[in-house]
């Protein structure tokens, strides 16, 4: 089996070195052979984003311009319609081959309203899922028992378990705690603060340029 493909999907809005940190980390210890960044055109879950898609496209493209390991993704953008993680998944599978193995990076915080998620039970049939526990973002709510059932029924702690299938593990993996909030910062621009040192200067240079956050 080939490397498994780590996809790491979220609105960017804007993208920092929260995002990028863990990319790197998840990559080195799930031994990744690439991660797709692909921004959310209308995620069907949150708020829509502040920004269009070309202008997080953009940014997403300025923040991993010097890292051959990461790459944009933008069929999320190009598709009109809601988001929704299945479509995606899918139509990376129809794109890879069905022996190509998908690794779909979720932080744990979001895995709480798993089973909310449009056709959510179909997704480990699709690709792996790597969990991640983000800073001061641990779950409120208890973990419903159908995700505590299938976490138990996937849950792997082998890493060569998600190249040796396409799809169906649930692995956890810890992280450098990045307390980095794309909301504190857009907040700190409206306010004209500097959100330096908390993600690229080529994308703080684009929103500045842009008059983006205003």
């Amino acid at each position: 089996m080939r490397k498994p493909t780590g996809i790491l999907g979220g609105t960017f809005d804007p993208i920092h070195f929260g995002h990028l940190r863990m990319a790197q980390e998840l990559s080195d210890a799930l031994n990744l052979s690439e991660v797709r960044f692909i921004p959310a055109g209308y995620p069907p879950h949150r708020n829509q984003p502040a920004t269009s898609a070309a202008h997080r496209a953009t940014m997403v493209s300025l923040a991993i311009a010097d890292n051959t390991t990461f790459s944009l993704d933008d069929r999320e953008l190009k598709r009109s319609g809601s988001s929704y993680t299945i479509d995606t998944l899918q139509s990376l599978r129809d794109e890879l081959g069905q022996d190509a193995a998908i690794c779909l990076l979720l932080g744990s915080d979001a895995f709480v309203r798993f089973n909310t998620w449009h056709r959510w039970d179909e997704i480990l049939d699709i690709c792996h899922i790597a969990l991640v526990e983000r800073p001061a973002t641990k779950p409120k709510e208890a973990l419903p028992q159908v995700l505590q059932t299938l976490l138990h029924d996937h849950y792997t702690e082998n890493t060569a378990d998600l190249a040796s299938s396409s799809a169906g593990f649930i692995i956890m993996q810890k992280i450098t705690a990045l307390d980095i909030s794309a909301t504190r910062i857009r907040e700190s621009l409206q306010h004209n603060l500097s959100p330096r040192y908390l993600m690229p200067d080529s994308v703080i240079n684009y929103i500045r340029v842009q008059l983006l956050y205003r």
